[in-house]
């Protein structure tokens, strides 16, 4: 049988997260968040780990080698024998590189590449759509939570609603610019590989991780 050796991608509010956790449940795999062993690798003061917070503690970007280091290490550990799923890592076709060799090197090659594909305009629409009310702090959601009556706060009759500087539409769509630059390379790499899976994130939640099951069906046969 195949390892559930996984790679999650998608744009920012394409629903990773949630579909993440829904993985790691079902097949029981470690969820390797580059954040999570970052932290994890500095506070154990592995030697990448030291490597990585002078860099940090410096306001730089930790390079490659040494976020290649800290995947490995992490890769190398005796809970990924049965699979992982891969998150934030990798970020450029360097790491991409790096990770295939670690792949063969460790017996841990990716078996497959999901990426949850929404379109970015209906990413516009999710992430710009939260607003809050600034007399109480309620939170609404134009699209999928909004006030019963327009305008109104349902919570304490206020009118005064504000955005967070996150939600407003010029940060996301830098936000999502950024990350489509990133991400199209190493989509096409991945598809070169034929190692990508389409799943369309335009669906209820349900039927999304329906259809990633389906992928990881497939490996399983």
């Amino acid at each position: 049988m195949t390892a559930m050796n996984l790679m999650l991608m998608g744009l920012p509010g394409a629903g990773k997260g949630t579909q993440a956790e829904r993985i790691i449940d079902r097949y029981q795999i470690p969820h390797i968040s580059t954040g999570d062993i970052f932290r994890a690798a500095i506070q154990n003061q592995t030697e990448m780990g030291i490597k990585a917070k002078s860099f940090i503690d410096r306001g730089e970007l930790v390079p490659d080698e040494v976020t290649n280091g800290i995947v490995r290490d992490r890769l190398a550990e005796s809970d990924t024998k049965s699979g992982y799923l891969l998150d934030g890592f990798p970020r450029n076709l360097v790491q991409a590189k790096a990770l295939e060799k670690m792949g063969t090197d460790l017996d841990r090659s990716l078996a497959a590449v999901i990426n949850i594909h929404v379109d970015p305009a209906s990413l516009m629409d999710r992430l710009t759509g939260r607003y809050i009310c600034r007399q109480c702090g309620a939170t609404y959601h134009k699209i999928f939570n909004p006030t019963k009556k327009a305008g109104v706060c349902d919570r304490c009759g206020g009118t005064d609603f504000y955005q967070r500087e996150d939600d407003r539409p010029e940060t996301v769509k830098n936000r999502l610019d950024v990350n489509l630059k990133m991400n199209t390379p190493l989509l096409d790499f991945y598809e070169k590989k034929d190692l990508l899976y389409q799943v369309n994130g335009n669906q209820e939640i349900d039927q999304v991780f329906q259809d990633i099951q389906k992928v990881l069906l497939g490996l399983e046969n």
